[in-house]
C-alpha cells in the first residue's frame, strides 16, 4: 500500500490504477482461498502458498493473483510436475528439488542484518533445512550452512565453533533422538531453533522423540517448531534477525 502510494504521487501509476488495486484489499475471494493482500503490510513478508492438498490449477490462480502485488512469491512443499506449471507461465520461477519450494524473485533485498546458520545433525535432514534456508533467503537474509555434524560425531561440531560464535541466530535440524539442539544451544548466547524432522527408525516415531527431546532441553535460547516446518523455522529466524 505505502509503494503504491508514493508511486502515485510520483506519476508512475494513474488514479485509476490505485482504486483497481484498492478493490481487491485487504484479500481477494477466489472461492477456493481468499488471497491475503494485507499480509505484506502487516507481517512484513506476502503470504507463502502451501501446496501440499491444492491442484495445480489452484496454485496457477493464486500466483496470478499474487502477482498483482509484485511481491516475491514462496511456495512449500511443491512437487516437479507442480514446478513445470508454474514455470511455463513465469519464466523466473526457481525451483529447489531437495526444499521442494518455488520462488519467484520480484524485489531484491539487500540485507545488512547479521548471519543467520543453519546446522543439520545428518545428511538425511538436509531437504528441511533447505526448506528453511530458502525462506530466509528470499526474506532478504545471509545464510550458512553446515550440514553433517550431529552427535554421533560431535568433533565435526566443534570444528565450526567460530561460524556458531558469529551467527545472530542459528537453526538446528535434526531427526533421530534430537540432541544436536540441545548441545548447540549450551555453546551460543544466540537464539536457537530446532527443528525436529520425521528422519529416524521406528522409535523415533516420525519426529515425534526428536521433537519431545527439543522441547525438554535444558539448555536455555531454544525455541521448538513442528515437524519437518524448515519454512516456520526460516520465517521466525527472519523476524529475530530483522
Amino acid at each position: 500500500m505505502k509503494k503504491m502510494l508514493q508511486d502515485y504521487k510520483n506519476g508512475k501509476i494513474g488514479l485509476s490504477d490505485v482504486l483497481e488495486k484498492i478493490k481487491y484489499l485487504p484479500y481477494e475471494d477466489l472461492e477456493f482461498a481468499k488471497v491475503d493482500n494485507h499480509r505484506h503490510i502487516r507481517k512484513g513478508f506476502p503470504e507463502t502458498i502451501f501446496c501440499r492438498g491444492k491442484t495445480t490449477e489452484q496454485i496457477l490462480k493464486i500466483i496470478e493473483t499474487m502477482s498483482k502485488n509484485n511481491h516475491n512469491i514462496l511456495a512449500t512443499k511443491a512437487d516437479k510436475k507442480i514446478y513445470t506449471a508454474v514455470k511455463k507461465r513465469y519464466p523466473d520461477a526457481e525451483y529447489n528439488s531437495l526444499a521442494k519450494t518455488i520462488v519467484i524473485q520480484k524485489d531484491q533485498i539487500n540485507s545488512k542484518k547479521g548471519k543467520i546458520l543453519v546446522i543439520t545433525a545428518g545428511t538425511s535432514d538436509i531437504p528441511v533445512a533447505e526448506e528453511a534456508v530458502v525462506t530466509a533467503e528470499v526474506m532478504g537474509n545471509v545464510v550458512e550452512k553446515a550440514y553433517d555434524v550431529g552427535v554421533a560425531g560431535v568433533h565435526r561440531l566443534f570444528d565450526i565453533k567460530d561460524r556458531i560464535f558469529d551467527a545472530n541466530v542459528i537453526i538446528v535440524v535434526a531427526g533421530m533422538e534430537g540432541a544436536l539442539a540441545s548441545i548447540v544451544g549450551g555453546l551460543t548466547a544466540s537464539p536457537v531453533i530446532a527443528v525436529p524432522t520425521s528422519v529416524g527408525y521406528g522409535a523415533s516415531f516420525k519426529g515425534i522423540a526428536p521433537l519431545l527431546t527439543m522441547m525438554n532441553t535444558c539448555a536455555e535460547g531454544v525455541v521448538v517448531v513442528n515437524i519437518d516446518n524448515g519454512f516456520g523455522a526460516g520465517y521466525f529466524a527472519s523476524l529475530i534477525n530483522r
